[in-house]
Order: C-alpha cells, then structure tokens, then sequence
C-alpha cells in the first residue's frame, strides 16, 4: 500500500512507519491486506475495507472505530 505523506500529521507519521510507533503493527497488517485501502484527509489516515470506511487514525487524538473490523480489532490489542 502507497499513501500520499505530504499533508499527514508528523506525529502520525511517526506512530505508522516507525518500527516503535503505536500503530506500525497496525500498517504492517494493512500491506498483507488487498482490501484496505487508505487516504489522508484533514493531516488524518481513513481507512476502508471494500470502500466502507472503518477506522480515522490521527497524530495526538485518539483514533475513531466507525465500524467493526478486524483491523480495528488489533488496533485495540495493541492500544492495550
């Protein structure tokens, strides 16, 4: 998966691509998956599954579940 950078928030960069960062298991798991798709909007990552969104990452706020997903769940696993 290829995303455009150049209006996401740093800190999420940081959280995403980062071996350390809250959300990079979440990003690996989001290469290995053909029906995900993601878009930066307002310097924040939406997610969608078969053209339905299902998950809003952003830099310092927390990240917004829109619907029900496995991807949502590991995001949750790893938020523990």
């Amino acid at each position: 998966m290829k995303i455009d950078t150049t209006n996401m928030c740093s800190h999420l960069q940081r959280k995403l691509f980062e071996e350390d960062g809250g959300y990079h298991s979440l990003w690996i798991a989001m290469q290995d998956d053909p029906e995900l798709t993601a878009v930066v909007r307002s310097r924040q990552l939406h997610i969608y599954r078969n053209g339905r969104k299902v998950l809003v990452l952003a830099g310092k706020a927390a990240p917004k579940v829109i619907r029900e997903d496995g991807i949502c769940e590991l995001l949750l696993k790893d938020l523990k």
